[in-house]
């Protein structure tokens, strides 16, 4: 993370993985989470509200897909719910789940960040190739569109999300 208007590194972190995408949950709000996929099947959650001058950011490190995370991308309409592309042509839905408290306090005084969990919510196999990218509108919760490298956009209907 690069501060520009310090212009200096604020944060940066080693995941050992090639990275696909970054998406923060929210652009409309104060930094809060940071969805992060890889190449190696894994995707990570950091938790941004409370930094640790040496552990960094909470992390959580989930792998659902059996191949190459390519997107990962929040629904506008509530950012607890987020979705992930695979490399095997499926999709995933998923919910994070908040913690009871989002720190904690170490021995030394300093404050930690703790990190929620996330739960699968559904997984669908729409092609045999990877779906590299993937948009949820703007105004119609649940409609979405998804492309990959077989060549075709998809027009994709999540229905039910508002009762999750």
């Amino acid at each position: 993370m690069f501060d520009l208007r310090s212009m200096a590194v604020k944060w940066e972190s080693n995941l050992s993985n090639g990275v696909c995408s970054l998406e923060f949950d929210r652009k409309d709000i104060v930094m809060n989470k940071l969805l992060t996929t890889t190449l190696e099947s894994k995707f990570y959650i950091h938790d941004l509200q409370t930094f640790h001058k040496d552990k960094g950011f909470a992390r959580l490190m989930d792998k659902g897909h059996k191949s190459t995370v390519w997107c990962g991308k929040h629904l506008p309409q509530d950012r607890e719910i987020f979705v992930t592309t695979g490399g095997n042509g499926s999709i995933m839905l998923w919910k994070y789940s908040y913690p009871v408290a989002r720190s904690k306090t170490l021995e030394d005084g300093s404050e930690v960040g703790v990190v929620g969990q996330v739960i699968p919510l559904q997984n669908a196999t729409l092609t045999s190739q990877p779906i590299t990218s993937f948009d949820w509108s703007p105004d119609k919760m649940g409609l979405s569109v998804c492309s990959g490298l077989d060549q075709t956009i998809r027009v994709v209907i999540v229905t039910k999300l508002n009762t999750v």
